[in-house]
């Protein structure tokens, strides 16, 4: 029998408004999905910022990097497929998740070469702790290390450790599953065209959860279904609930 599969709006719903915007924030809440996603970057001056790449030109109208910039310079740049919206702080979206069901993913960006990872998670998890949702909220993580520290420092809702296609071509699905458990990992994320019904089996066998990214069409989305994981994040939530239903 097929699990249910729990959908998160990634970038709040990319597809259908201006990713990682508070519009796609409070409409993903507005939706019966499970979990919002959103990514999390240091400002200049060490506030949580919600933008997915390290530099700002792709989804704002402005240039430079994000962590050259200070969170008020962030604040005054429109968004490029809203310019009535700039990029929020983590403050500001964990605010519309109290007294809310819906749960919260934020994933910690930052590169180990400029060492902000650590400072994103710790200045993070305060954000989260100020608007009392520490509980309803996961931390996600490409950074092994980052997503141990998150488990450590506990009282969240969650902790997915995420892997690329290219980690599992390097040291094969047995090395994936000892990196998971050495580092405790309960649910693990990855690329949706990288799955199959064997490898999923491989690691529930394993004790892991299992989640993917990268579902917005239809096809893929039956396929995360199908394969009854325990998440799938999407641009288009809109479409998953339709499917899923």
């Amino acid at each position: 029998m097929v699990g249910h599969t729990d959908i998160v709006s990634h970038r709040g719903g990319a597809l259908l408004w201006p990713e990682n915007s508070l519009e796609a924030f409070r409409n993903s809440l507005a939706l019966p999905v499970e979990q919002v996603e959103c990514d999390v970057r240091l400002s200049a001056d060490g506030v949580p910022v919600v933008i997915h790449d390290h530099t700002v030109q792709r989804t704002t109208l402005g240039q430079g990097a994000v962590s050259a910039l200070t969170a008020r310079e962030l604040s005054q740049l429109r968004l490029r497929h809203a310019p009535h919206a700039s990029v929020p702080t983590l403050a500001e979206v964990a605010a519309l998740f109290s007294g809310k069901l819906t749960q919260l993913q934020v994933e910690i960006k930052g590169g180990p070469q400029d060492g902000s990872r650590p400072a994103a998670l710790n200045r993070s998890l305060a954000v989260l702790d100020a608007a009392g949702i520490r509980g309803q909220s996961h931390i996600i993580a490409f950074d092994a290390g980052i997503a141990a520290d998150a488990q450590v420092a506990g009282g969240l809702a969650g902790v997915i450790w995420l892997f690329e296609r290219h980690l599992l071509e390097h040291v094969g699905v047995d090395g994936v599953i000892a990196l998971a458990l050495d580092h405790g990992f309960k649910m693990i994320e990855t690329e949706i065209d990288v799955l199959d019904a064997p490898l999923c089996s491989r690691f529930r066998q394993a004790g892991l959860r299992l989640g993917a990214w990268g579902a917005s069409r239809a096809d893929a989305l039956a396929k995360a279904f199908g394969l009854g994981l325990d998440a799938v994040a999407t641009d288009d939530p809109v479409l998953a609930l339709r499917l899923r239903a």
